[in-house]
């Protein structure tokens, strides 16, 4: 089989699409780089969606630890605990387990013990704790003098947040944001080496690596390309979030610019 019937049969291998059956016997080179490069799918579709959706909620939590009302305050603060003082492996092992038990309850629990839904939320609701986390942070270091000058202009409630607080907020966090973005994909390679089975054998990279490793018993080539890949969607995040911190910092002199520093989590 040449390079080019491989790219045909396994490029979309993870998402069911093209030859059934892995391959088997002798693996060249381009099955590696095709096949680990298909289950790279999975990977962005976790990241992409968990990274969109945690945004969100991120703000929310964010805004409720700094509110004055306890009400408001406490749920986010023991949100942020919860998902920031545990393991993402734990949590994935308990959010499955627990799919399970509410799925003969009703229909719609249904997708919950699936990857693509039930380890999509596991993952939004931690990026959403670190990055609230994050953001919240940056609320607590805006200065007092910016809010005071929104104030005399006449800005007060969504105006004064949407025009002063929400930007200066994100110009502060978002060097710190872009290394949590980097690490909610390479978190992504739990997934499937977690409790969420693998259906037909439609994985991640990580799945894909493994079963080469696997078969082989040679695991210094499906890992370096493993790497590779990851290497290559990191410099891509940073390429984007890049962009856009320059984007928040276009009013600044050049000298008075955050730059992006990201910096390699080695456990969470």
């Amino acid at each position: 089989m040449s390079c080019w019937e491989t790219f045909e049969s396994y490029a979309l291998r993870s998402l069911g699409l093209g030859e059934r059956l892995l391959p088997r016997g002798e693996f060249t080179l381009c099955e590696h780089f095709v096949l680990i490069g298909s289950g790279l799918i999975w990977n962005v579709y976790f990241g992409l969606l968990a990274l969109s959706s945690g945004f969100v909620l991120a703000t929310v939590l964010a805004l409720g630890k700094n509110s004055d009302n306890a009400l408001l305050r406490k749920p986010s603060e023991w949100f942020i605990f919860l998902f920031r003082g545990s393991p993402l492996f734990i949590q994935f092992f308990f959010a499955y387990f627990l799919f399970l038990k509410l799925k003969p309850m009703h229909p719609v629990f249904e997708p919950l013990s699936a990857a693509w839904l039930g380890a999509l939320i596991v993952l939004f609701f931690n990026t959403a704790a670190y990055s609230g986390e994050i953001f919240y942070g940056a609320l607590r270091a805006i200065p007092k003098g910016d809010v005071d000058s929104a104030n005399a202009y006449g800005f007060s409630g969504w105006p004064r947040f949407k025009r002063i607080v929400w930007p200066t907020m994100l110009r502060l966090a978002w060097p710190a944001y872009t290394n949590e973005a980097i690490f909610l994909f390479h978190s992504t390679t739990l997934v499937f080496f977690s409790g969420f089975p693998t259906w037909q054998q439609r994985g991640d990279a990580l799945y894909y690596a493994r079963y080469f490793a696997d078969k082989t018993f040679n695991p210094f080539i499906p890992y370096p390309i493993l790497a590779f890949y990851f290497i290559l969607l990191t410099l891509l995040l940073i390429g984007i979030f890049g962009w856009v911190n320059r984007r928040l910092n276009r009013h600044l002199p050049q000298n008075a610019r955050l730059s992006l520093k990201p910096r390699m989590n080695l456990i969470r």
